[in-house]
């Protein structure tokens, strides 16, 4: 069994915990008054293009203006802010009575993508208190919107790691976050799924209130699917920094290979604060890869184990690319180097 008390930053992140909470605060101060007012806009011009179109469903019209907040407490939720918005809808702070502070995703029942729903319940079904992977429930829909139930991630995302060039992490604490992700993603793949769009943005981090203690979950199921190695890829899904080679070949078989390269793409970030390869669009994205035969080793990574785990992660070919459980057994975990930074780390703890 993963030993969760290898897997936890201690007090000595209260700095990064610091800088987080910090940088939270100014962007809440800034965001939230625009995002309110942006979805005010958005709802207005809606409303104006249905108003010029008769023919659209009795459901599209009311979808138009939206009161969201309402709609919150009609199911039971008290709405405490917008964290987000996107084409399926919108998503809102709120306290549940049954699970307390939770993230709310509003779906509008047309935009609704089943595939997201259907891997968050095999992983309900099949994943048992993981700490390392966000926890999905659905909320009995009403006539217009399905409801899914994230738990609250109440210190951002990694993009706060890879977005702050000032922060280094310290050796034990990337190690940590490095293991407790691993961990996360060799328990999701356990179910049989390809998560397909692993990225910062979707690797949530929480404070344990009281604890100091943080966790690393992987969210976002959106694009996750059943693993299939004898079908070509029909549509393309990710994020075009932290997709994999194989991804962009026109014959695409796509294997859980593409969430490990995802997350080698996501540490690197995360050290360098850069991506290796960052184009524009799909096709000179595609034409980069193409030329390359391998990444780069940076300068800022000088640990050289630690360099042999991440050029495995992002090996261009996806058979001899790393497992997670493969990962995990990396002497970057497990060499008397690694037990010693872990037993140092719980050593300041005491």
């Amino acid at each position: 069994m993963f030993q969760l008390k290898e897997c936890v930053f201690f007090t000595e992140l209260d700095l990064f915990i610091d800088i987080m909470k910090n940088e939270e605060s100014k962007q809440e101060k800034q965001q939230l008054p625009e995002e309110h007012q942006q979805i005010e806009k958005e709802s207005q011009k809606q409303n104006q293009v249905d108003s010029q179109d008769d023919t659209l469903s009795v459901a599209s019209q009311q979808s138009s203006y939206v009161d969201y907040e309402e709609i919150l407490r009609q199911q039971e939720f008290v709405p405490i802010r917008p964290l987000g918005r996107g084409a399926f809808g919108i998503v809102y702070e709120a306290y549940d009575l049954e699970n307390g502070i939770v993230a709310v995703k509003i779906i509008q029942k047309e935009k609704f993508d089943i595939r997201e729903l259907e891997a968050a319940e095999i992983i309900n079904n099949e994943v048992y208190d993981c700490p390392f992977i966000m926890e999905h429930k659905l909320k009995k829909p009403n006539k217009s919107y399905q409801f899914l139930i994230e738990e609250y991630s109440n210190m951002n995302t990694l993009n706060l790691f890879a977005k702050q060039p000032q922060i280094t992490l310290p050796s034990y604490v990337l190690r940590t976050l490095m293991k407790q992700i691993l961990e996360g993603m060799r328990v999701f793949h356990r179910t049989g799924l390809v998560h397909r769009d692993i990225k910062c943005d979707n690797i949530l981090l929480q404070c344990q209130p009281g604890t100091g203690i943080v966790y690393a979950k992987i969210s976002d199921f959106g694009f996750a699917k059943k693993e299939d190695s004898k079908h070509e890829q029909t549509y393309f899904a990710g994020t075009l920094p932290y997709m994999s080679p194989e991804n962009f070949h026109q014959k695409a078989i796509i294997t859980q290979k593409v969430d490990i390269y995802a997350l080698g793409i996501t540490f690197y970030n995360i050290i360098v604060h850069k991506y290796p390869v960052n184009q524009p669009t799909f096709q000179l994205q595609q034409k980069m890869m193409a030329q390359i035969q391998s990444i780069e080793r940076p300068s800022e990574i000088k640990d050289d184990i630690l360099w042999d785990l991440l050029s495995q992660m992002l090996e261009f070919d996806p058979i001899k690319r790393i497992s997670a459980e493969q990962a995990l057994e990396h002497p970057f975990f497990t060499s008397p180097e690694s037990q010693i930074d872990i037993s140092s780390e719980q050593e300041n703890k005491r």
